[in-house]
């Protein structure tokens, strides 16, 4: 009996496909297994085609490529925006132009809402349209900051839903201004300042097996009341304390980190530890240092595993999408 395709497997081919002498044997493997109803979970029938249609575009098949991708849309409509900004994509890059941004553009406006949406703007630059793309991120950051000054009394979820937003498009705009070889405007140096919150997490890394000391929501909350002098040292909100543990997760692991990991800290665990000794960055990570070993979760999960940040979410719904920004 056939096997079924797990997310793992999935994520296994998306790797060696592109690189394989015989993508079509992969391509074959992902469709099949969707023809044949053997996808593990459901919820990645939409994935397995995307993936074949990414091996397909690699390997020069864009015709083929959009046809995948048009029937992860119609596999999955409830779930459909990332499938349809890479048809889109792949519309540009067969030179119908005129279907390509009008399925982008009717995704535009996930810009201001949507953490992850900033595929939209990947596959605009993907395509040779890096203004159109630089454009797009502008014109989402002056409307998501526009609203967190006039809503000022908004839910603390949706200050941190805003928060991770602002983080993730000022980053992809720095980028791909800095790819055109453009000056730092306002944006750009929004975009350094937020990046630099999460540079004392890297100084905890080295080139053999490393931990990061994360803080529960409650215990973050806690740490900050307890100790205000550590607020400088950490982003505002939760939420975007663990989006950006989540991006220093994927730069270390493409720094050539290995056996990477989360160990949860205690304000009360970390009071004990230090005793009267003022609390600062070393102090920080010689108490994590200092934690039971079987108290670390590796990262990253699989896709469908509870997230690593506890918020009993599966990885690939909570913390996995704030890595792409």
């Amino acid at each position: 009996m056939p096997e079924l395709l797990t997310s793992d497997r999935i994520d296994e081919i998306g790797i060696m496909g592109p690189v394989s002498p015989d993508p079509a044997a992969f391509v074959a493997e992902l469709v099949g297994a969707v023809d044949d109803g053997r996808v593990a979970d459901p919820d990645d029938t939409g994935y397995a085609l995307l993936v074949a249609a990414d091996i397909l575009e690699q390997a020069g098949d864009r015709a083929d490529a959009l046809a995948l991708a048009t029937r992860a849309i119609a596999e999955q409509p409830d779930d459909n925006a990332y499938p349809r900004a890479v048809r889109g994509g792949l519309l540009l890059r067969l030179d119908r132009s005129d279907e390509g941004m009008a399925e982008l553009t009717a995704l535009r406006p996930l810009l201001e809402t949507d953490p992850a949406a900033v595929y939209l703007v990947d596959e605009l630059a993907e395509s040779g349209r890096t203004d159109t793309a630089v454009e797009w991120l502008t014109g989402a950051l002056d409307a998501i900051l526009e609203r967190t000054r006039t809503q000022q009394h908004a839910s603390e979820d949706a200050q941190d839903e805003a928060a991770a937003m602002i983080y993730g498009l000022a980053q992809r705009r720095h980028d791909l201004r800095e790819e055109q070889g453009l000056p730092h405007d306002e944006y750009d140096n929004l975009a350094d300042r937020l990046r630099a919150a999460s540079t004392h997490a890297l100084d905890a890394l080295d080139d053999g097996p490393a931990t990061l000391l994360f803080w529960p929501q409650a215990e973050f909350d806690a740490l900050l009341e307890r100790w205000p002098a550590l607020a400088d040292s950490y982003p505002p909100t939760w939420d975007e304390y663990r989006a950006n543990l989540e991006r220093t997760f994927v730069e270390a692991s493409g720094m050539g980190g290995v056996d990477l990991g989360v160990v949860a800290g205690t304000v009360d665990g970390l009071a004990a530890f230090a005793g009267a000794d003022p609390i600062d960055e070393e102090t920080l990570d010689e108490y994590a240092d200092s934690l039971d070993e079987t108290g670390v979760t590796a990262w990253p999960p699989g896709r469908n595993d509870t997230c690593w940040c506890g918020s009993g979410a599966k990885y690939k719904k909570c913390c996995l999408p704030r890595s792409r920004g």
